[in-house]
Formats: structure tokens, C-alpha cells, sequence
């Protein structure tokens, strides 16, 4: 009797402890804006939150005053946090309850791995790897203003986000992009003060063409300039698999926030449509311009992709 009870007592103590320590994570922080804190479920210890932390179903997040807190779920989900105060994990968890994902999941992963890859300085991985090669070739030229573009681009989408280096050569300049056609003939003119331009390739003006080069120079300086940068837009037939698999994503996370433009980001990247996923960064940067982690998962990007 005594030896039973002894195996039985030992067997529930396994199976405690492995219950404890196998758990596995429910949340990863993807961002964090503010002097945000964690009470840890299982030891009541009150920690910084930091990105890249894992968070369990019996942990508190405390969100500070103006806090901006990004959490992405197991399954590839992703919610926000803005309300300053103690927000239980569970009660994140049951927002989610019915949530389905897989092909989300995926992509989840790659900006978690992203995350991870340059714990304590996010960047520094693809700084030191990839700054000297870079992934796609760049337009060369003594061009005095640089636009974030390989030389030659693919577009799935209408709208995309251009965006390129000013000029300490003249101060609060203004900046004129221009698109031509095949036959050098100027399709399409804009002005801005900024530094970006979201162009609409749905314009009256630019739908019937397959293939445009953009440049952006000074106003009224021809001298300060860029290159010339070549924009493809993919046929219905050449987009076909990538749009079967875009779909499913957008069926699992339709809703618009930064974390989620985070998502469509690295699924675009995997498609190797480098200005598609520079918008959606751009959208995720924008939408949340106080929140650095954003803008060194961009940054990352730019570096991997030989932009910068």
C-alpha cells in the first residue's frame, strides 16, 4: 500500500512540474511604446516588458499611460493593447477564442523569427551580413537622390508606397516625381514636400501600362536627381498562385492594423515582391511612427534587400 501510494505521489509530482515547465508560450510581443510591465503568472514577479517576450495564459500585462503594446498569438493572430491598466492574458486569450489560422501562422513565424534574430539589437544581424551584398541590385548612377527600388521591380498590387533619400543639397526642397512609359513619353507628374509618394496604379493615366519607369528630382533642379527605376506590373496570369495564397491570408487577419501589415510584409517578401512589402511597412511605420519597432523591422528590411 504504501510502495502505490509512493509511485502515485511521485507520478502526479511529474506531471506537475511537467506541466509547468513544458507549457508552452501563448502571446509574443512584437512591440512595446511605454514603460509597459508584466506580472508573471507563476511567480507573481513584476518585470519590463520587452519585445520579443513570451507571454503566458496566467500572466497581467500592465500598460502604461500612452502605451502601445503589439502582441502576436500562437496562431499567428495579432492584437493590440492601448488601454493604459492590468489587461489579463486570458481575457486576450478569449478575444481569440474562435479564431482559425494557418496560413497566417506562417508567416506569424517570420516576422517572430526576424524578431529573435537580433534579440537586444534587432538590426544588427542583417547589418553585419548583408549591408555589403544586399538581395536585389540597385540602380546605379551619380544620381544625386536615391529611391528606395531595386533597378527593375515587380507590383501585385494598385497602390504602392515610393519612398527615396532627400538632399542636404537644398533645404526644405520640393520634389517632382515623374513616370514615363516604354516610348519615354510622361504619363504621370506629382509634386510633394515629402520624402514619399503614394501612387495609384489604377490612375487613368497609368492602368493600360504594363511597364513604367519612375524618377524623382528637385523642383526646378534638373542637376539633383535619381535614377531611373523600372515598375512592373504582374499579369493576372503570372499572379495567379501568389493571389490563391494571398486570399487565404487575407480570409484569416481582413482586419487593418500595423501588426498585421507586418504580416502581409514578410508574405510579400517570400513572393519576392519588394515594393509590395515596402508599403505595407510603410503602412505599419505611418499608422504607429512612435513605435521603433516598427521602424527597425523596416529598416532590417531595407538592409537586407540591398535599399540601404
Amino acid at each position: 500500500m504504501r510502495t502505490k501510494l509512493f509511485i502515485t505521489s511521485t507520478l502526479l509530482i511529474f506531471f506537475l512540474v511537467n506541466t509547468s515547465y513544458g507549457q508552452s508560450f501563448v502571446f509574443r510581443v512584437l512591440a512595446s511604446k511605454g514603460a509597459n510591465q508584466v506580472k508573471k503568472g507563476q511567480s507573481g514577479e513584476t518585470v519590463p516588458l520587452k519585445t520579443g517576450a513570451t507571454l503566458m495564459s496566467g500572466d497581467e500585462l500592465i500598460a502604461a499611460s500612452g502605451a502601445y503594446i503589439g502582441l502576436m498569438h500562437k496562431t499567428g493572430r495579432t492584437i493590440e493593447v492601448r488601454n493604459p491598466g492590468i489587461t489579463k492574458i486570458t481575457d486576450l486569450e478569449t478575444k481569440l477564442a474562435n479564431s482559425k489560422s494557418s496560413v497566417a501562422n506562417k508567416y506569424a513565424k517570420f516576422v517572430m523569427n526576424k524578431m529573435s534574430e537580433g534579440e537586444g539589437d534587432l538590426s544588427s544581424n542583417y547589418r553585419k551580413n548583408m549591408k555589403a551584398t544586399g538581395a536585389v541590385e540597385r540602380a546605379t548612377s551619380s544620381a544625386s537622390l536615391k529611391v528606395l527600388l531595386p533597378s527593375s521591380v515587380d507590383v501585385l498590387n494598385t497602390e504602392a508606397i515610393i519612398r527615396w533619400e532627400g538632399t542636404e543639397e537644398v533645404l526644405d526642397a520640393s520634389y517632382i516625381v515623374s513616370i514615363k512609359n516604354i516610348f519615354d513619353e510622361e504619363i504621370f507628374n506629382a509634386e510633394t514636400a515629402k520624402t514619399s509618394l503614394n501612387i495609384n496604379f489604377n490612375d487613368e493615366n497609368l492602368a493600360n501600362e504594363r511597364l513604367v519607369i519612375l524618377n524623382v528630382q528637385v523642383k526646378d533642379n534638373e542637376d539633383i536627381k535619381s535614377g531611373d527605376y523600372g515598375i512592373k506590373r504582374m499579369s493576372s496570369d503570372d499572379a495567379a498562385s501568389i493571389n490563391e495564397n494571398l486570399q487565404a491570408l487575407k480570409s484569416e487577419i481582413s482586419e487593418d492594423s500595423p501588426l498585421n501589415n507586418l504580416i502581409f510584409a514578410s508574405f510579400y517578401e517570400e513572393n519576392n515582391l519588394i515594393l509590395d512589402a515596402m508599403t505595407q511597412y510603410e503602412k505599419a511605420v505611418l499608422a504607429s511612427p512612435d513605435v521603433e519597432d516598427f521602424k527597425t523591422l523596416y529598416d532590417d528590411f531595407l538592409v537586407k534587400n540591398g535599399l540601404q
